[in-house]
């Protein structure tokens, strides 16, 4: 076996999570774009182009109402801002991935930040590949949950109330995971306590960017001692 192939079953296990919600969240993204008159190879291609997550949600609304690309910037960039911090964040992470950088930061999406930030290479592994694995296999499990929701929207009607609490339940999933097989907590408590605080003093349609900024900033302020607590 090897190395790409050694990385990619290293990889893989941990993306099964994601996969499950991936799978549910895309079928629902698929189902809703055929409700708006958009068919499965738009989906696909939106899914694959654009990989935008929540902000894909957010342009079904665009592309069914008057065009107005400066609202769309504006209103994407305000969706996916906490992508500014990710990549602040893998600056470390990422040094050193040669080819295989343009396609780590393009495929650096919620749920495969969460992994590829808080999960090392097992040893022997391409840390460069191990990462691109991760990233591709969450990457395709979009487009698949995409293309599997294009197809099923265009066969069968649903109710699609409340299929995107599949984000929220894949976020707790991922965060129980990395409690219970984290040695050290405090990044998991600074970031719920930051959360709370800016939920409290912000609102809860408004606490996401300046709760990032806040862990971000608790996190390089004590990064020396949390780094000694491991």
């Amino acid at each position: 076996m090897n190395g790409k192939s050694k990385a990619l079953k290293a990889a893989f296990p941990h993306t099964i999570p994601i996969f499950t919600g991936f799978i549910f969240l895309g079928t629902a993204y698929g189902i809703l774009m055929n409700t708006k008159g958009y068919g499965v190879g738009w989906t696909v291609l939106m899914s694959l182009m654009g990989f935008g997550g929540s902000a894909q949600y957010v342009a079904i609304t665009f592309l069914t109402s008057i065009f107005n690309p400066i609202y769309a910037l504006l209103m994407t960039l305000m969706v996916n801002a906490r992508h500014i911090f990710y990549g602040i964040s893998m600056l470390d992470k990422f040094k050193d991935t040669g080819k295989l950088k343009p396609f780590l930061i393009f495929g650096l999406c919620d749920e495969t930040f969460s992994v590829v930030y808080s999960v090392d290479a097992p040893e022997g592994i391409n840390k460069s590949w191990f990462m691109f694995f991760i990233t591709l296999l969450n990457y395709l499990y979009w487009a698949l949950g995409s293309a599997i929701g294009g197809l099923l929207g265009s066969m069968i009607e649903f109710d699609t109330k409340g299929l995107d609490f599949v984000l929220t339940a894949l976020f707790v999933v991922i965060f129980l995971d990395q409690w219970k097989t984290g040695k050290n907590r405090r990044p998991a408590i600074i970031g719920v306590l930051s959360s709370v605080i800016c939920i409290i003093i912000f609102g809860r349609s408004n606490f996401i960017i300046p709760a990032m900024i806040t862990i971000i900033g608790v996190l390089t302020f004590a990064r020396k001692r949390l780094a000694g607590d491991n």
